[in-house]
């Protein structure tokens, strides 16, 4: 396949134009990042957006990969001497690397078979004639080839022989492959049942001790806990169809599709039974494995891109939670026997001070701990106290809550008091990480946690950098799924956002500069060292001064790194220093500098764009730059805002059927939203609970990092599950009672569709009660551990 017909394919799939296509190609394989072609090139690609340029790249290296297995296969082929034009065209049209797989099985080197053994035994000449000539008698015509010294010493040793060439010829039939596959991904029913004796052992699987359900609709979540539960040893499973399902002794459709694929009947002629059992023998010895591995490989392939989507829209969410932005906070990391550590960071998120306090059990050092604080508030200007929600942060929470109840009443307004739970996952991996250990040599490892809390209360995104995608938290299975995909998703991910939001050029770390367009750990560690060094920039002209940062590397990086108050405004601005040019001819034909132009609302959407289209800047730029000059360097970022959790629920037990909370949504899956509401176990807001109207994603409702109310509608304190509803108007007592009705019977045949009121096993439910049924057993076991 050409480059042109990759193109194209390309811009089908992606529903775009091929000259898009080629451009962004082009752009790619240059060396140019989706952050920078989606931002400063958008009159070169007609406005691709960054998910675009992202699925573009991923299918580009599908497709790229696909042409070098072609080209491989065919050099083999053609060395064997076995290319025909027929198998060639095939070879060139085949669109998927499954069809590739499948044309090339005949000739793809393998140890020595059944069937190669038959060959050179002789038996190819009488595998043919039954073939061809069902009315011979198998036996007869078998005495013929009967060859002690070839290993042949009776008739069945021939037949057996002539049947093992048929079988491997007709289990290599590429077109009988792709048809079975078909008839298979649309009728198949994945069969799945616990292995006897495992009841006990594998509990938590209970769901599928006996599962059967359609395989085209068994969602990511359940195949990788089905395939979870296989890998320990507790489940096992099968592909049938529904007439096997019906009749264990029924044979398989599949076994008359390969019949009528080469037109053999059963006529009742000599060799009609013989063939019989050749079909038979292809399906379920050569077939049934190969494909069935094959599909349920599919299968996992699907759902861990599933599973990969979900991880990567979650952290997004995440990465772009609102910043509490820059004041001095303090940083509690909740502990119970070894205390509560504590940090204090100024606004720039320097480390100021740093304690342990025992407000918590055993020690309950309540009087002492509230003394500790005190001080550190009066002396820091702390005004914000951030509290990791781990082990013994309900009751740390508590007794912050109660002292700043004695300080804020004699504050002014503005110098009050705010304390915010914070998500703490990966606080601990940063702690003990060589990053941590080189930027607070003389910390404790605890002490490190404590200032990770309170920066990312300033600015998630800047501290969250820090920490390896995969150990912040907001997947599912994600030990399960393709590690390099998943790093290869979630660096995207990371990158996209940080270069979406900006940094500034002189207080950004080493990890976040190394996530900038075109920049490494390298390049990153030499600024931040010029930085030291010479002093804070006060001009992006001056990253030339860089030691290895050329001019490549200038153009892809310079738009995403801000210089505050430095010699030029515009380098506070997400304007490439490529278009200051422009910036300054708009100045200039309207008696305006460059100071005065920028943030003058009124002006610029005065400005007639199209006045200042030129070879160098399309309209589309044109319009991006006066729109960049209205609110410079603007945060995509929303307002922040933080969840109170109500006071006196801090455990399970505490909760009660139809109560009404706060929360913080810690996750979205597809079947429905997790929810933080300060117990130390998230609730599950199942998808047909989030909304009274019908919605087909989670994410359409939720992201990670809201603030919602959610009403309490089932409690199992002894297995730690919380059903829970954004339906406020829905009623936990009605539900039970409905539940207790339907007498809490399961439908374990095989599930078609899965609409709104189904949860996320296929069950049908009454709208809003999902949240304790089957979703449960496999999500919540899965869900953010505290």
């Amino acid at each position: 396949m050409l480059l042109e017909s990759i193109g194209q394919r390309l811009a089908e799939e992606l529903n775009i134009r091929p000259q898009q296509v080629s451009a962004a190609v082009t752009l790619l394989d240059e060396g140019a990042t989706v952050p920078f072609i989606s931002r400063y090139r958008k009159e070169v690609t007609g406005a691709l957006d960054d998910t675009q340029l992202r699925n573009l790249e991923e299918r580009l290296r599908y497709l790229r990969e696909m042409e070098d297995r072609r080209d491989s296969i065919l050099k083999s082929i053609e060395e064997q001497g076995k290319l025909t034009t027929e198998l060639k065209r095939d070879i060139l049209t085949a669109d998927t690397k499954t069809r590739l797989e499948d044309l090339y099985l005949p000739y793809k080197k393998k140890r020595r078979t059944k069937g190669q053994v038959a060959i050179e035994a002789g038996l190819e000449p009488l595998a043919e004639r039954l073939l061809q000539d069902p009315t011979l008698t198998p036996e007869s015509e078998a005495t013929g080839f009967i060859n002690a010294e070839q290993g042949v010493e009776d008739t069945k040793a021939a037949l057996d022989g002539a049947k093992y060439i048929l079988m491997e010829r007709f289990a290599e039939d590429a077109n009988l492959l792709a048809k079975l596959r078909q008839f298979l991904k649309q009728e198949a029913t994945l069969s799945v049942r616990v292995i006897p004796g495992k009841e006990a052992e594998g509990s938590k699987f209970a769901d599928y001790f006996e599962h059967d359900e359609a395989l085209k609709s068994v969602p990511s979540h359940r195949a990788l806990a089905i395939l979870r539960g296989r890998n320990e040893g507790i489940l096992g499973f099968s592909l049938v169809t529904q007439a096997e399902l019906a009749d264990k002794q029924a044979g398989s459709p599949c076994e008359a599709m390969i019949a009528g694929h080469f037109r053999l009947k059963n006529e009742s002629r000599a060799a009609d039974r013989w063939l019989a059992e050749v079909v038979k023998w292809t399906w379920r010895i050569k077939l049934l494995t190969h494909l069935e591995t094959e599909l349920v490989g599919q299968l996992r392939e699907s759902a861990e891109e599933g599973a990969i989507k979900v991880f990567a829209d979650n952290l997004k969410d995440l990465l772009l939670s609102a910043p509490a932005g820059a004041k001095n906070t303090m940083g509690l990391d909740p502990g119970l026997r070894t205390g509560v550590k504590v940090a204090v960071v100024d606004s720039t998120g320097k480390v100021l001070d740093h304690s342990t306090i025992y407000c918590t059990p055993p020690q309950n050092k309540f009087a002492e701990s509230e003394a500790v604080l005190r001080v550190m508030i009066a002396k820091h200007g702390v005004q914000l106290i951030a509290i990791g929600n781990g082990t013994g942060s309900r009751e740390t929470d508590k007794f912050v809550g109660d002292m700043l109840k004695k300080i804020n009443p004699a504050l002014d307004a503005n110098q009050k008091v705010q304390k915010i739970m914070v998500n703490e996952a990966g606080a601990s991996v940063y702690s003990a990480s060589e990053l941590a250990a080189k930027e607070f040599p003389d910390l404790d490892v605890t002490i490190r946690g404590a200032v990770s809390i309170a920066r990312r209360l300033q600015d998630p995104l800047a501290e969250l950098v820090k920490i390896e995608p995969k150990s912040i938290g907001v997947g599912q299975y994600q030990h399960d799924v393709n590690q390099s995909q998943l790093a290869r998703s979630l660096d995207a991910v990371v990158e996209d956002c940080v270069n979406s939001v900006g940094v500034d050029l002189n207080t950004a770390s080493v990890p976040l500069l190394s996530r900038i367009s075109g920049l490494n750990s390298t390049l990153a560690n030499n600024i931040v060292a010029f930085r030291d060094e010479n002093g804070a920039f006060t001009s992006r002209k001056e990253l030339a001064k860089v030691p290895r940062l050329g001019a490549k590397t200038f153009e892809q990086a310079a738009g995403f790194l801000r210089i505050m108050n430095g010699s030029n405004p515009l380098d506070a601005s997400a304007v490439h220093p490529e278009s200051y040019p422009l910036v300054n001819n708009i100045a200039k034909q309207f008696g305006k500098d460059i100071g005065s132009l920028v943030g003058d609302h009124a002006f610029l959407t005065s400005v007639n764009a199209e006045q200042f289209v030129s070879e160098q800047a399309g309209l589309i730029t044109v319009k991006d730059i006066l729109s960049e000059l209205e609110k410079p360097g603007r945060d995509p970022r929303p307002e922040f805002r933080f969840a109170e959790f109500q006071e006196g629920v801090e455990k399970i037990s505490d909760l009660k059927p139809n109560m009404v909370l706060e929360g913080v949504i810690t996750n979205v899956a597809a079947f429905g939203a997790f929810v933080d509401i300060g117990v130390h176990q998230d609730g599950l807001v199942h998808i047909s609970a989030l909304s009274d109207s019908y919605i087909k994603d989670p994410r359409d409702v939720v992201k990670a990092g809201d603030i919602v109310k959610v009403k309490v509608m089932e409690v199992d304190s002894e297995r730690k599950r919380i059903g829970l509803s954004m339906r406020l108007s829905d009623d936990a007592n009605e539900k039970a009672a409905e539940q207790a009705n339907r007498g809490g019977q399961r439908n374990n045949g095989p599930k078609r569709g899965g609409g709104q009121n189904r949860t996320s096993f296929g069950d049908k439910q009454p709208q809003g009660q999902g949240a304790m049924a089957g979703a449960l057993a496999a999500a919540l076991s899965n869900a953010k551990k505290k």
